[in-house]
């Protein structure tokens, strides 16, 4: 093809323009479907924790020292997919912001288990009540029972 053909051929294709846009294909894939929603929710979470400090990490991280007091790293690990360096981070920062304190473990002399100051628990009560009204907003569009059949349904996915 001479450089001319391919000018006329390349201006025929930049001419084309699109009316509207077919979302048909992403819309049927699982990810796709996901991932926007993550996106809505993890937007206004961020909005709404950034007065704590919290990222969705460091509030899964702190939710689950909430309610298993005594949990160790390599347990909260394993429950959120963290390697350990980055948890570890989280860990040495979290006890800078006094939020938790490390006690040794009952029954494994090597592990160490992370317990919530008192300051750390009033920050997580104001917070999970924070998490829990903009998982209400968020799900305004769902009827009790959609959201419960949602939630069981992404669960069947990642467990």
């Amino acid at each position: 093809m001479t450089a001319r053909a391919r000018m006329r051929a390349g201006s025929a294709l930049a001419a084309t323009a699109v009316e509207q846009i077919d979302t048909s294909y992403l819309e049927s894939l699982l990810g796709y479907n996901a991932r926007r929603a993550a996106v809505a929710v993890i937007g206004v979470f961020l909005e709404r924790m950034a007065v704590y400090g919290f990222r969705p990490v460091d509030f899964s991280v702190l939710s689950l020292v909430t309610h298993n007091p005594g949990i160790t790293s390599r347990q909260l690990c394993n429950a959120l997919g963290i390697l350990p360096p980055n948890l570890v981070a989280m860990v040495n920062a979290f006890e800078k912001r006094e939020l938790i304190t490390r006690k040794p473990h009952p029954s494994d002399g090597r592990a160490m288990g992370l317990h919530l100051t008192p300051a750390g628990q009033k920050l997580m009560r104001e917070a999970e009540r924070t998490a829990s009204d903009l998982e209400a907003e968020v799900a305004s569009r769902l009827t009790p029972t959609e959201s419960r059949t949602l939630l069981r349904l992404l669960k069947k996915v990642y467990l």
